[in-house]
This record gives structure tokens, sequence and C-alpha cells, in this order.
């Protein structure tokens, strides 16, 4: 027999050696679930932990990740042998537009991490590379509640993060297991701490006990009065407290504020001036509350946002300054001390939702019955607002393709 006759071609044998040395040959025993919109529901409710995979076929970053994908769940279903602990998926969006459109995907590929059917807010935006993701799910797989061995450790813990605190009489119960469940969902915004038996007995007078530690030496602690066992209430009054109303943006979590997609309202100030930090969160919580969720509250370094302050034609040396980043316009609250009048920042995000504030950006301020067409008698003449500088911070063209959507300009 003639070996050359049967032996593949060059272009073959260097394909082939490209992904032996990627490590993205594919064995053909990768396990990726694909999901509809008829077993969605009922695999990700039954995975501890699912990795969904939202791309289209035409996309070639969705082309790309295939393989890496394919390999990194070979690597992990070995480790973690068990299919209701670690599930990785795929959802072809074109065929399954409906369930593209239930998670919001703006863009492809999408990885999703999920959790007892639960999707969490921070999706994968790590390395698309074979170990990176099976990193990201072991470290998905590490406990979250650090036990506590002596009462006298509480009082080491770092009051710089925001701690939660749990007494219980057992590990093995139903309300350590809401506990751990709602530490899971909840492990990237608070530390979680639990004791138990007679370590925790003197902090058990009235039964399991859990508290939030906030940051900050002087803060008092918070007491939980719901029931333990009724994980909907738990979770509700542990996520608002690990999940405060005003958020730092940094340059690692921007493209994930960004990609919420509604505008910012921000704070710059210098990282010291913690005064100004709480007077702006006062009168968010005071007369922004009902907002939430039309608008992003956060706060951000002068210093390290010097860019986005040129854009509004200030310096670090102007802070503390309020502004709206609309995701195409950037807008200056006129006065840092004008925050505490009532309803004066309130009405600045209402002009945001109104129009009026790019309408006075390019028309000049709207007419009043007393002066009509004087701005315009007087030729005087206003210019456009500054574009917006944390759109910048969106995901990157060369790593998705981003799904074109209409917005209403603001």
């Amino acid at each position: 027999m003639n070996l050359l006759a049967v032996s593949p071609s060059p272009d073959i044998r260097v394909v082939t050696v490209i992904l032996l040395a990627m490590g993205l040959s594919t064995p053909g025993k990768a396990e990726i679930t694909s999901l509809d919109s008829g077993n969605i529901d009922d695999i990700l409710n039954n995975a501890g932990v699912s990795l969904v995979n939202f791309y289209a076929d035409w996309c070639r970053f969705s082309q790309m990740l295939h393989p890496i994908f394919e390999e990194a769940s070979n690597i992990v279903r070995e480790e973690f042998p068990n299919t209701n602990q670690v599930v990785f998926a795929r959802v072809d969006c074109d065929q399954h537009s409906d369930i593209a459109q239930r998670y919001r995907i703006t863009k492809y590929p999408t990885l999703k991490l999920f959790r007892n059917g639960m999707m969490m807010k921070r999706e994968y935006r790590g390395q698309r590379s074979v170990a990176a993701i099976a990193d990201f799910i072991r470290q998905q797989q590490v406990d979250p509640v650090k036990e506590i061995h002596s009462l006298e450790e509480i009082n080491t813990v770092d009051r710089s993060k925001r701690n939660i605190i749990a007494y219980f009489e057992t590990k093995d119960s139903d309300n350590y297991h809401t506990y751990e469940k709602v530490a899971n969902i909840l492990r990237d915004d608070c530390t979680f701490h639990a004791s138990f038996g007679p370590v925790s007995e003197p902090e058990r007078i009235n039964g399991d006990n859990v508290i939030y530690r906030p940051m900050g030496d002087s803060a008092p602690d918070m007491i939980y009065l719901g029931s333990l066992t009724n994980f909907d209430l738990t979770y509700a009054w542990t996520q608002d407290k690990c999940v405060p109303l005003v958020r730092e943006i940094t340059f690692e979590n921007g493209e994930e504020l960004t990609e919420e997609g509604i505008p910012f309202l921000i704070l710059f100030h210098i990282k010291e001036d913690s005064n100004s930090l709480e007077k702006f969160q006062h009168e968010v919580a005071r007369q922004l509350i009902g907002e939430k969720g039309s608008i992003n509250f956060l706060h951000a370094d002068c210093e390290k946002f010097r860019h986005p302050l040129l854009h509004i034609q200030k310096t670090p040396a102007d802070c503390p300054v309020i502004a709206i980043d609309s995701f195409r316009h950037m807008y200056v609250f006129p006065d840092f001390q004008d925050l505490g009048i009532p309803g004066r920042l309130k009405q600045f995000v209402l002009d945001l939702h109104s129009g009026k504030l790019h309408r006075e950006f390019h028309h000049g301020p709207d007419p009043t019955d007393s002066t009509p067409g004087q701005l315009e008698a007087a030729g005087e003449v206003v210019s456009s607002p500054p574009e917006s500088s944390f759109q910048k911070l969106a995901p990157s063209e060369t790593r998705y393709t981003i799904l074109t959507r209409d917005r209403d300009e603001l």
C-alpha cells in the first residue's frame, strides 16, 4: 500500500498543527446543549451554573469562538462531571430571536452566566481562550461563603467592603441553603461570612441571624428581619445592601454599565472628597429613587476620568461636577452648590427625558411668555452639546458584531 496516496495534504497538516498548538482540536466529546423555547427554562433551572453562548452563524466572531467554547466544555466536564453542577449551552439567535430578545442580546457572541436559571448581571468578558473560560467556571465553583471559626474574626473583616455576616445553628438547614444561594448570586457585590453551632450561639438568641455590615468603621450594622426560608425576600434585602444606588464607574466595569443601555447621571469628584459623594448619594436617594431603572447613578474619580471632563470643558480642579451622559451627548448640571435645592436635581433628569436638555443645547433656552424670540432677535448662536465620552467604553467592535438599534436622540 502506498502511504503517500492517503497522506493528508500539506495544507491539512498545517491546519492540524495549528489547531493542536492552540488547544482547539475537537476530540468529538463536546457536550454543548442547544437551547430553544421548549427546553431552555428546564435546563437552566436545573443547573447550578450555566454558561450560554448566544451566537449567529454568519458572525465571524461567533465562528471563531465555537471550537474554543467546545474545548473549554470538554475540560470543565472532566472536572465537574455532574450535569446538574455545570452546563455549557448555546442559542442560535437567528433561529430563536424570541430568546435573544428575552435576554436583551445586543452583540454576537455574548456569553451569559446563569445560576439556577437566574441570569447574572455580569456576563463573561474575559479572554476568549480555552484556559480562560475553563478557569472562569472553576472560579464560579468556589464557595463564596467564608466560614467564621471564632467571633473575634468578625472584628477583623475588611470594612472597605460590604459584608454580610450570618449565624446559623447548623449548615444543613433550609435557612443556610437560602443564604448560600443568595451568596452565589451576589458574590461579586458583597463578601459573605457564616458561623455555625457553638461558635454562633451568642448571636442566635432569637434564632438564625443575618446582618449587613456596611463600608466604613462608624457605619452601624443592619439586621435582616424577614424569613430566611423565603428566597425572594432574602435576596431582595441582600441585593439592596450589596448593590448601592450610586455605583462607582471604573475602566473595568465601564463596558458592563454602558451595556445596560440607560443614561448615566455621574458625579466626578476627587477620590478623597467623601463629603461631595455623600451629599450626591443623599440627594439621589431623596429626589430620584423613582428614576431607578431609567438612569444609572454613578460616581467617578476625577483624576482617572480626566478625558470625559475635558469633553465638558472641565478639569479635576473644577470637581465636584455633575453631568449626564446620554450616550449621544454630555450635559452639565449648572452648579454643584444647587444640589440640595429641592427638586433641582430631579428636574435636571426630567429635562433629559423630555428632550429639553438636547433642545436647549441646539436652539437655546426654551422661550417663555415674557421673552418670546428674545434669543433669536439677539442673534445668539448656540453650540451643540459635547459628544458622549462614556459611549467609548461600550463593547469593542473588534471583538463583537454589534447589533444596530434605533435610539431616540437625547
